[in-house]
């Protein structure tokens, strides 16, 4: 059971960061990045503590993993590197994560690198330098953190249409999915990869209608400050209960959200958007919605 305890403030958190590394000789800098490095992001209680200490060598704080118990009682502690089922990214090969969700509610995401791999985490443009102590970035400061490494790209017309396709091709199995009654198998392809496509052209949406300039956060976080608020609510209609019912209702609202925006972007950039499938697709979907269970052809007789 879980002591009772106050959460430690973010002043205490970030004087415990600092002392762990001063005081160990191994650890030549340490940065942040994340979302206490963002300007554009509102701080609040849950802001993790997105650490990197920099080392010339993690292997040595591989050999026993209870030195990071300086940092508190922790829930639970994730050690992506060290997993099985949920390997690591390929990018961050080298370095070592320590993922801390401690008792009082703070969570520290230490990163170990190895300095000759720093160079692909301060390409990160919210990565910032909190101690230099051995003068790392004296030659090269790096630039003060932006979100700009996260700002929607305008896209090429190639990837419009790929986009289009992806939304368009995976509505015909939903269809089918649902006059199967696999409920499940539905939500999962709305979810997954339906709403992936639409998520994809409502952060080219924000991107046209701000210059390409903003970052709509990971799975549409900040949509809620960058998209017109009746697309906003129309987006919240695209996430269903679990009946069948009201995932066809979900997936027509998907539909008219993403062939709206799909078509303004089209408009604003220049691009050809396939009407086509659009007609095609919306017009079997309504089909399969009211094909009869025991049907036992498609279309005809």
């Amino acid at each position: 059971m879980m002591k009772s305890m106050t959460s430690r403030s973010d002043s205490q958190m970030m004087e415990l960061i600092l002392n762990v590394a001063s005081g160990d000789s191994r650890i030549l800098a340490v940065l942040q990045d994340g979302s206490r490095s963002n300007p554009n992001v509102t701080a609040d209680i849950f802001q993790d503590f997105d650490i990197i200490y920099v080392v010339e060598d993690p292997e040595p704080f591989l050999r026993d993993y209870s030195w990071v118990d300086v940092f508190g009682e922790r829930m639970i502690m994730q050690l992506p590197e060290d997993m099985e089922l949920y390997p690591p990214s390929p990018e961050l090969a080298g370095a070592f994560s320590y993922l801390m969700l401690f008792t009082d509610g703070n969570r520290i995401d230490l990163v170990m690198v190895p300095l000759q791999s720093l160079h692909h985490f301060t390409a990160d443009s919210l990565c910032k330098v909190l101690l230099d102590k051995s003068g790392i970035f004296n030659a090269s400061p790096l630039p003060s953190a932006s979100d700009a490494s996260y700002q929607v790209h305008k896209p090429s017309a190639r990837s419009f249409t790929d986009c289009c396709n992806e939304f368009w091709f995976t509505s015909g199995s939903m269809g089918k999915a649902l006059w199967r009654g696999e409920v499940i198998y539905g939500q999962e392809l709305l979810n997954q990869v339906i709403r992936g496509a639409l998520l994809q052209m409502l952060d080219w949406h924000i991107g046209c209608r701000h210059g390409f300039r903003v970052n709509p956060g990971k799975s549409g976080k900040f949509y809620q400050r960058y998209l017109e608020p009746e697309l906003y609510e129309k987006l919240l209609a695209t996430y269903p209960l679990a009946s069948l019912p009201h995932i066809w209702d979900a997936t027509f609202a998907a539909i008219e959200l993403f062939s709206y925006s799909a078509k303004f972007i089209a408009s604003e950039l220049g691009y050809e958007y396939p009407a086509d499938w659009d007609e095609h697709l919306t017009a079997h979907l309504q089909h399969v919605r009211k094909l009869p269970a025991d049907a036992q052809k498609i279309y005809g007789n």
